[in-house]
C-alpha cells in the first residue's frame, strides 16, 4: 500500500482555503430587486371649461375630476401606472416619488401631473416573488387656453428602494 503525506505547511493552507470557502457559501447576500413597468398611467378622455381642474386616477383605477374639467366616455381607457417588482419574498421596499412633472401636448400644451399614492402603500414587505405595484397620480389641466385638447405625454420618476 502506497502512502501520501502532504507537509504540514500545505495541509494547514488546504484547511484554510476550505474554510473560507465554507465561510464564503454561509454568509448571507443581499438580493437585488428588479423593476419592469408593466403599464402606463392613462387619464382617458376628458375636456375642461374655462378654469381647468384636476383629473385623478386612484392605484384601484378609480377616476375622479374637480373644477370644470367633464369626463368622456369614449371608449379611451383611463388606468393606474403598474410596475412589477422582482424580490425575495420578505423583502421591506419603500417607493419614493419623483417630482411633479410638466406634461407637454401636440399642440404647444402643457398640464402638470403629480405622482399619488401606491397600491401597497410605502413601506411595503414582498409576500410573492412578484408584486404589482399600482400607482395613481393627479393631473392639473389649466384652462382651454393653456391646456388645448390634444396628446400629451411626459415621464414620470418613480422609486423603489430595497431597505
Amino acid at each position: 500500500m502506497n502512502s501520501f503525506t502532504i507537509p504540514m505547511k500545505r495541509r494547514k493552507l488546504a484547511l484554510l482555503l476550505g474554510t473560507v470557502l465554507f465561510l464564503l457559501s454561509v454568509l448571507p447576500t443581499e438580493a437585488q430587486i428588479s423593476v419592469t413597468p408593466d403599464q402606463s398611467i392613462s387619464f382617458g378622455a376628458f375636456y375642461q371649461g374655462n378654469k381647468g381642474g384636476t383629473v385623478s386616477i386612484s392605484p384601484d383605477g378609480a377616476r375622479t375630476v374637480t373644477g370644470d374639467v367633464i369626463e368622456i366616455l369614449q371608449g379611451i381607457q383611463y388606468l393606474p401606472a403598474i410596475f412589477v417588482v422582482d424580490a425575495p419574498v420578505g423583502t421591506v421596499i419603500t417607493i419614493q416619488n419623483g417630482p411633479d412633472v410638466a406634461l407637454t401636448g401636440n399642440n404647444g400644451g402643457s398640464m402638470t401631473l403629480s405622482i399619488g399614492s401606491s397600491s401597497t402603500g410605502s413601506p411595503f414587505t414582498t409576500t410573492t416573488p412578484q408584486t404589482r405595484v399600482s400607482i395613481g397620480a393627479t393631473l392639473t389641466v389649466g384652462s382651454v387656453a393653456a391646456s388645448p385638447s390634444g396628446v400629451y405625454n411626459g415621464s414620470l420618476s418613480v422609486t423603489f428602494i430595497q431597505q
